[in-house]
């Protein structure tokens, strides 16, 4: 066996692999012999089918496993050999015709890892939102907290927003029914956004038993590229329009939250407490997308379009497999590449960087911090020690666990190694206005 190596790109490399003629005959021959003692064949007792006979039905199956394997084989040696970090898989091609020559020869093409340089993060500044919730944030929680449990009722007035609305509408466009376009006995509530903020606001002001004509132009950008830009008229007639009957703030408000006492200063408490904890959460998940940012932007790096790729199609299966899981038929087609493309080249290149961070900084995943994150993780839970013992029943699930504490371990080296300005923030944009 002889191998020569040319550099052919930046990460690309192009293995060329000679394989003695003689050598792959003199294998296949000797697994035609081995299977014919135990192969099975009509008119032929088990270990008596003439070698003749095997070697008519098999012989290109098995040549093509022994090839396989020396090719296999061969490779491996000269990674070895030059202490190579393959990534993804390498494309195998001959060279030449694959008849009666003294050598086979094989093209093996591959991407290697890049080296990477470790982030100098010295210089970066990240911006971390500080914000406190106040009584008024607490009351605004509660209110909506009311309005989730409204209940309605039919009014004769004229409809709100806030009013939940019974109709019947039929969209034209050019004096032609669209798809989707028509209604009856529709219901919602407006100002939750259903249906297009102009579409909404010609119903304000309705009253039940009354019909309406109008015109609406869809947006530019509008989801369904076939409407997108056009414009509908409507025919519309409210059917009912109901009010909203918000429930008191009491005790039973407060048990139907989980205070079980009914306690109003309890369910206060609840309620601040969640909030500061999911403040916590988004301002953590802000400074660690500022950090990632920053280490793809202060790091150089050629990312292996071979793992791109394997991602593209990771991402692909998953996105089909969740349409699937939601009963959305795709009749078997694949989701184009391009929606994923970007994304996975973001994902590979921050997973080399990171890789690279954690060894050079010892940032790897320790014991005891795996098993305080599988007990946080459990402390939810009503009976916790058997959720300890179900996360390290599985490999796969502590891997989970293990990458999330790696994680956590890079912010925290970013935290103590980069510039840290504390910025005052609204707690209504901290909370991407959910709370409005």
């Amino acid at each position: 066996m002889a191998a020569t190596l040319e550099n052919i790109g930046q990460l690309e490399r192009r293995m060329n692999i000679s394989l003695p003629s003689q050598e792959i005959d003199s294998e296949v021959q000797t697994r035609l012999k081995q299977l014919a003692r135990n192969v099975k064949m009509h008119g032929f007792r088990p270990g008596k089918v003439p070698m003749k006979v095997v070697a008519q039905q098999y012989e290109d199956q098995v040549r093509r496993e022994v090839l396989g394997d020396a090719l296999q084989k061969s490779f491996g040696d000269e990674v070895r050999a030059h202490n190579l970090k393959v990534a993804g898989y390498p494309r195998f091609e001959p060279k030449g015709e694959l008849g009666s020559v003294a050598q086979v020869e094989f093209s093996a093409t591959f991407e290697i890892y890049p080296d990477v340089t470790a982030s100098d993060m010295t210089k970066v500044v990240l911006k971390r939102p500080v914000t406190t919730v106040s009584e008024a944030e607490v009351d605004k929680t509660i209110e909506i907290m009311r309005k989730q449990r409204a209940s309605y009722d039919p009014v004769t007035r004229p409809a709100v927003m806030g009013d939940k609305v019974t109709i019947d509408f039929v969209g034209k466009i050019a004096g032609q029914e669209f798809e989707g376009g028509k209604g009856e006995d529709f219901a919602m509530t407006l100002g939750e956004g259903r249906l297009l903020k102009d579409f909404e606001a010609q119903i304000v002001g309705m009253e039940s038993g009354s019909s309406k004509t109008f015109e609406i132009r869809f947006p530019e950008d509008y989801h369904g590229k076939e409407l997108a830009g056009k414009t509908a008229t409507f025919d519309v007639k409210l059917k009912q329009v109901a009010g909203s009957r918000l429930p008191p703030v009491d005790a039973d408000f407060a048990k139907a939250l989980g205070v079980a006492d009914g306690n109003l200063d309890t369910m206060r408490r609840e309620v601040r407490e969640n909030l500061e904890r999911e403040v916590k959460r988004r301002i953590s998940g802000r400074v660690k997308d500022q950090i990632m940012q920053a280490l793809i932007d202060t790091t150089k790096i050629d990312t292996p379009k071979s793992l791109v790729e394997l991602e593209i199609e990771r991402m692909q299966a998953a996105a089909q497999q969740d349409l699937t899981a939601r009963g959305v038929k795709s009749q078997g087609m694949q989701l184009p590449r391009d929606l994923f493309e970007q994304q996975a080249q973001r994902r590979v290149t921050l997973g080399l960087i990171l890789a690279e961070v954690v060894k050079t900084h010892a940032l790897h995943a320790k014991p005891e911090q795996v098993r305080a994150a599988v007990e946080e993780q459990a402390k939810s839970y009503e009976q916790p020690d058997q959720v300890v013992k179900w996360y390290y029943q599985s490999p796969e699930r502590l891997r989970e666990i293990e990458s999330i504490v790696v994680e956590e371990n890079v912010v925290n080296w970013a935290l103590a190694t980069t510039q840290v300005q504390d910025q005052p923030t609204d707690f209504d944009e901290l909370m991407g206005n959910t709370q409005s």
